[in-house]
Formats: structure tokens, sequence, C-alpha cells
């Protein structure tokens, strides 16, 4: 009920409505050089493979903590520490869309990748400076609501360049729809300019710093071997399911139905379904605990992948179709409800943008690095034995957790560190 009047009270405070906004902002690029960019490469009948390799355009998003500290030392002189810098990434990043739509796949697969790449690097830099916005402005009691609500404008754009986007390339030239994309980082650019300042910080004290530190502490809290096997983990944990989304797209085209369908059900509905997912994530984690839910949760997202299996022995089905797409949605949403709160309880606040810009770089490796063959892997063996590969892919990553959260011990480190009441645990690992 507490939690339920939280949100009522969200768009009544300044500061939650620009973190909605600034969160479309964030989750606004990603599927345009991904899933979005997929589909336009499918029409145009680029080779399978090709499309595959392409998610190597997202590699900024898993190195995006060598240039973070950047971030957390230097100041824009406008808008302050963060909104300076988010400010001129926005700009930078409507412009690159933008460039995007005069772009042909087909003629110029080159070119594309590079504008891709800088529409990846741009995005995965905004993310940075966004994730240490809503640190540095929430109140310690803010930051459930605070991260939700965050969450909520990332997806609500995903179904934007998601579902939208693949419903008006039936009825528009892809071209037209890159340019309207840009012109909603607008929305993003506003949401900067009105969003409240943070309270004045000490940068670090040089460059130097803070590179050093936030490492440093991470590895002397955690152990250099605990911390080696959670980082191992963070890359494998979610690989079954970055692979069965690398290849979605093509498969379902593949398989007859239309960009319409797809926009609709994997788009539309399937953002949704992973929206339930991820508020029953959460729900579910503050009954079981955190350590339980990676476990439960882990396996749930790896079974998922056989609704995939069923489908692409099946065939084009519309009501499996539907029912695929949200069985794999939802489990996907369990799973990041954990994976979040495990993440950012490795945080230490006084370090928690470089830290989380490292850990979430990890996380990027699976979706953007280790998937690149998805494309050559598919094409091989077929999707049948594509999607049975996706769920033994999943095993990895779950069969790690013993070694720092076992079914029935708690974690060795029972707070989030940097707390200013080291009493208070958010994530009940107490």
């Amino acid at each position: 009920m507490n939690t339920i009047q939280s949100l009522l009270q969200v768009f009544r405070s300044r500061k939650m409505a620009a973190l909605l906004f600034i969160g479309f902002s964030s989750g606004l690029p990603l599927f345009l050089t991904s899933k979005t960019l997929q589909a336009w490469m499918t029409v145009e009948k680029v080779d399978l493979s090709a499309i595959g390799l392409f998610s190597l355009v997202g590699v900024p998003y898993s190195l995006k903590f060598l240039w973070s500290p950047l971030l957390d030392r230097f100041a824009l002189p406008f808008l302050g520490r963060r909104r300076g810098w988010l400010i001129a990434i926005q700009v930078g990043l409507l412009l690159a869309i933008a460039c995007m739509s005069l772009q042909q796949p087909k003629q110029a697969l080159q070119l594309l990748a590079i504008n891709a790449l800088a529409v990846a690097f741009f995005s995965a830099t905004q993310d940075i400076v966004a994730d240490a916005y809503r640190t540095d402005v929430l109140e310690q009691l803010e930051m459930g609501a605070g991260a939700a609500i965050f969450v909520l404008g990332y997806r609500v754009a995903l179904l934007f360049t998601g579902a939208l986007a693949l419903i008006l390339a039936d009825k528009i030239p892809w071209s037209s729809v890159y340019l309207l994309m840009a012109g909603c980082m607008v929305i993003g650019i506003l949401a900067t300019l009105f969003a409240p300042e943070p309270k004045s910080v000490n940068p670090p004290a040089s460059l130097a710093e803070a590179v050093v530190l936030p490492f440093g502490e991470f590895f002397q809290r955690r152990g250099v071997v605990q911390a080696f096997l959670i980082l191992v983990f963070i890359v494998l944990y979610k690989l079954g399911d970055a692979l069965v989304n690398n290849m979605s797209t093509p498969f379902l085209l593949q398989t007859g139905f239309t960009q319409t369908d797809i926009g609709a059900i994997q788009g539309g509905m399937g953002l949704i379904a992973t929206i339930v997912g991820t508020l029953a994530g959460g729900a579910f984690l503050s009954k079981i605990g955190l350590n339980r839910s990676l476990w439960v949760f882990g396996a749930l997202q790896a079974a998922s992948n056989l609704a995939y299996l069923i489908l692409a022995n099946i065939g084009k089905n519309y009501q499996f179709l539907v029912l695929t797409i949200n069985i794999e949605n939802f489990c996907a949403g369990l799973g990041t409800a954990a994976f979040v709160a495990f993440l950012m309880n490795l945080c230490n606040q006084r370090f928690s943008a470089t830290q989380y810009a490292l850990l979430s770089s990890f996380m990027a490796v699976s979706r953007d690095i280790l998937v690149a063959p998805a494309g050559v892997l598919a094409k091989s063996t077929g999707w049948p034995m594509f999607f049975v590969i996706s769920i033994f892919a999943a095993v990895p990553g779950i069969l790690l957790l013993p070694f720092f959260a076992p079914w029935n011990q708690r974690p060795l480190a029972v707070t989030r560190p940097g707390l200013i009441d080291e009493e208070q645990d958010l994530w009940d690992t107490k």
C-alpha cells in the first residue's frame, strides 16, 4: 500500500517528473542501433551474418567505464556538473540519430555501422551521466520510487523505438522513421533544462583519484577472487536472454510475420509484459530475498526460451506468438528486477557513477559482444537448434551463484556500502 501511495505521488514532484523524461531519453537510442535497425536491415535484404555482427556497434556500452571517471572529474561551464553533460550529449544524440535517416543499409553498410557506433557512444555516455544524476539528486528514501520512475520512462522509450517505429515503417520510409525518433530527443533536452540541480558535492581532486579509488574499493571490499567471479557472473547471467533478443526480430520476419505484427506484439505487448515482470520481480524480491530471487528468476529466464523453440517448430502462428512474447518478456522482467537490485547493492554510493558504469559495462558484454556470432550460429544450425543453445547458454551464470549468493546463506557483505546510516539495508540482505 505504501508503494502504491508513493507511485501516486510521483508526478507531484518536479524531481520525479524530470527523472521520467530523462529515463525516456536514456532508453530512446538503444533499439535504434539494435532490434529496430535489424528490422530495417532485414527488410533491405542485408545478409543475416552481417545483421548478427551489427551487435558489435554496441561495444561502447561495454566500455563506458573507461571514460566514466572523466564525467565525474570534469564539469561543463553551464547547468551544473551533471545537467551540463546531459544536455550536451542529448544534442549530440539528436544529430547522430538524424544522420541515421540518411543511411542506405544495402548500399553503404560500413557508413551505417560508423553512424550506429556514434549513436551507441553518445547513448552509453548519456547512461553514465543519467545514472550519476539519479544517484546525486535522490534522497535515501526516494531511491526506490526514483529508480522505478526512471525505468518506466526507459521502457516507454523502447515502446516508441520498438513497437511504434516498426508500425510506422510499414506506412512510411525507414528514413522518415529515424528522423521522427531523432525529434523525440527534444523531450529529454527539455527535461534536463527543467530538472532540479543536485546538491553540490566535491568532485574527485584529480583524474587519477577519480579512476583509481572506485575500482580499488570494489576489489578490496569483495576480495579479488569473489570480485572476479561476480564480474564473470554479470557477463553470463543474461546471456541466454541476450542471444534470443539479438535474433528474435530476424527470426520472426523470416517466419512470416510482418513488421506491424512484430511492432504491435513484440514491441508493444512484449514491453508491457517486461514492465509487469519487473514490478512483479520487485514484489517477489522483497518476500524471498535477493539471493533466492537471482536463482529462481535466472531459472525462469532460461526456461522461457523454450517458448521460442516451440514457435520455431510450429511456424507462423499468431496465438502462440502472443504467448511466446509474453512468457519470454515477463520472465526477462523478473530477471532484470533481481539483476538491477544486485548491481545497485554492489555499489558504494561514494563512487556509484563509476562503479555502476563498470558493472553495467560488464552486463553489456553479453548483450553486445558475446552475441555477435548469433547470426552465423542461427544460419548454420537452424532456428530450433539456435534456441536450444540459448537455453544452455543461461546455465553457466546460474552455476556461479553459490560462490557469492548461496540459496540458504546471507551474502558476506550484509549492507549496501556507502549508506549514511549503516543500519539501513534497502535490499533486505541482513
